[in-house]
């Protein structure tokens, strides 16, 4: 059986930042996948599920309310290993076409003051399992090491 692309890249050498994960062509449209990476893999602790799930309500929500990107978001959702998340645009991307709008998300996150959009009964299926405090300290670090002042090295799979 192949090995799928994203257990390809060297977990060792990789640190938080935002890359291209992969780009598929469906029809004559391209997906490209961002792999937005929060935690050094391996090296420090994941996140807990709660903070991921908020985080994800959250920037699921910018996402699809950003008046220039909301046509070409097709997903956004936590890695499976909990060391950060997948988006998912449409058209033929590179990290450097995106820093501003993941900025901006994270952003949102970083500042959200309320109610977590959908987490309610009604709207999801796990709602009790959000820490938006635990969110909110995350996203700044991210912005504050990673995306403030992103460094080329940051944007491309290490080798």
């Amino acid at each position: 059986m192949e090995k799928i692309a994203s257990f390809t890249i060297d977990h060792i050498k990789l640190q938080p930042g935002v890359y291209v994960s992969r780009k598929d062509h469906i029809g004559a449209e391209v997906i490209t996948t961002f792999d937005l990476r929060m935690t050094s893999p391996n090296e420090e602790p994941v996140m807990n599920t709660a903070e991921v799930h908020t985080m994800e309500h959250l920037g699921a929500t910018f996402l699809r309310n950003d008046p220039v990107w909301k046509d070409r978001v097709v997903y956004f959702g936590p890695m499976g290993c909990r060391t950060g998340f997948y988006m998912l645009l449409a058209g033929d991307l590179e990290s450097k076409d995106v820093v501003n709008l993941v900025t901006r998300m994270y952003e949102f996150m970083r500042d959200f003051e309320g109610e977590v959009p959908g987490a309610s009964p009604k709207d999801c299926g796990n709602y009790l399992d959000m820490n938006l405090n635990m969110a909110k300290f995350l996203a700044a670090r991210y912005l504050d090491d990673v995306l403030y002042d992103i460094e080329d090295d940051r944007m491309v799979y290490p080798e």
